[in-house]
């Protein structure tokens, strides 16, 4: 997911991409755990990391916006 896709969507659609790719890199984490597959997916892992912090990052920007 791009950043500019992201500062398109409106607040409440941010905050629920947020939840569902928390929850899938939960789901992944999880899974890696319980099967004790030691590679598990790293790189599905890894964009779901990003995913997660561009999606913090557009809901900071949007924060800082409104507080000036």
């Amino acid at each position: 997911m791009k950043a500019e896709e992201l500062r398109n969507k409106t607040d409440e659609e941010l905050v629920e991409a947020y939840d569902e790719t928390r929850q899938e890199l939960f789901d992944l984490q999880v899974r890696k755990d319980i099967e004790g597959d030691a590679a598990g997916n790293p790189v599905k892992a890894r964009l779901l990391r990003r995913d997660v912090a561009r999606i913090k990052t557009v809901i900071k920007e949007r924060e800082l916006e409104g507080a000036k």
